[in-house]
């Protein structure tokens, strides 16, 4: 069974960095991997995906900004978010997916496992 475990979260004012961490257990790193987030009243969105070949998605929202790297050693996902803004603040969410490859969009319903959750809170 894989389980993901996401830390790093936390508060920081507008143009702040966090970085955020996900440890997976009972997984092959040939698992397609990435972040999502959901305000409160809005929809799940996709951040970030990496593959097993190192390609890597965004949404347009943090391109240049936000880093997705995976850690195939120790089976960590980590999101470096730097130039923090208000409109970043959500709760933020590791998930891994049975697929290998990016399928070119970030799609919550290609993910089959989901961590719990990390808080980030930027203010302005």
């Amino acid at each position: 069974q894989v389980q993901l475990v996401e830390s790093g979260g936390g508060s920081v004012q507008a143009g702040g960095s966090l970085r955020l961490s996900c440890a997976a257990s009972g997984y092959t790193y040939s698992m397609y991997m990435g972040w999502f987030r959901q305000a409160p009243g809005k929809e799940r969105e996709g951040v970030a995906v990496i593959d097993h070949n190192g390609s890597t998605g965004y949404a347009d929202s943090v391109k240049g900004r936000f880093t997705v790297s995976k850690t195939n050693a120790n089976n960590t996902l980590v999101l470096q978010m730097n130039s923090l803004k208000p409109e970043d603040t959500a709760m933020y969410y590791c998930a891994a997916s049975i697929l290998a490859s990016y399928p070119g969009e970030l799609a919550a319903e290609d993910f089959a496992y989901w961590g719990q959750g990390t808080q980030v809170t930027v203010s302005s």
